[in-house]
């Protein structure tokens, strides 16, 4: 995971080399950054690029450089399925229009098991 600190440090010593470019994974940036070296112009946008990453949310850099991935956030693996309670309140749904006569015994019947023999 990559960190802003670091990014912002790496743009403020070597940013005229493009290293903080290549430690974010723009390699394609990091690259004209080295070849346009010795005009100082990637050194004075790396200049503020430093103050962008200063001031620049955790929660933004995360979703910019980090894929979304958020400080303290624990990495789960969530099923695609729907969550127990979420498939009892399907099933009530379904009851009531059974009920009330907007579905067949049969379409009810078809669904209800689709949706148990999921969990």
């Amino acid at each position: 995971m990559k960190s802003k600190t670091t990014a912002a440090l790496l743009a403020l010593f070597l940013g005229g080399l493009g290293i903080h470019k290549f430690y974010l994974g723009q390699g394609g940036l990091g690259i004209l950054y080295l070849i346009f070296c010795w005009t100082f112009i990637p050194g004075i946008i790396a200049f503020f690029e430093f103050i962008i990453y200063l001031v620049m949310s955790d929660a933004d850099f995360n979703a910019k450089y980090n894929r979304g991935f958020s400080a303290g956030q624990s990495v789960q693996f969530m099923p695609a399925q729907e969550s127990s309670k979420d498939k009892a309140g399907t099933l009530g749904e379904m009851k009531k229009l059974y009920e009330s006569g907007v579905i067949t015994a049969e379409e009810y019947e078809e669904k209800r098991r689709k949706i148990l023999d999921s969990i």
